[in-house]
């Protein structure tokens, strides 16, 4: 019987705590983040990251990474979702 491994997701979802929604980041683009929050000077520091934005399937009564559909998002107002 082969073993099972855990496969890493290419995104991390995060919470805008200013829109309200969940995003899809990168997860390449987490050193940002985290850059950004161990930063002194955080006005040095790049302060937008790009996101999908989740959406609401009718069909499924789910929630859905929207990948058409990519925007820049604030990195203050992101959330780690749990």
């Amino acid at each position: 019987m082969p073993v099972l491994k855990k496969l890493d997701n290419e995104f991390l979802i995060y919470e805008e705590t200013e829109l309200s929604l969940l995003v899809a980041v990168r997860k390449s683009d987490q050193s940002k983040i985290k850059k950004y929050w161990k930063s002194k000077d955080k006005a040095n520091e790049e302060q937008m990251i790009a996101g999908f934005p989740f959406i609401q399937t009718e069909e499924q009564d789910s929630l859905k990474i929207d990948f058409d559909t990519e925007k820049e998002y604030e990195i203050l107002n992101l959330k780690k979702f749990d």
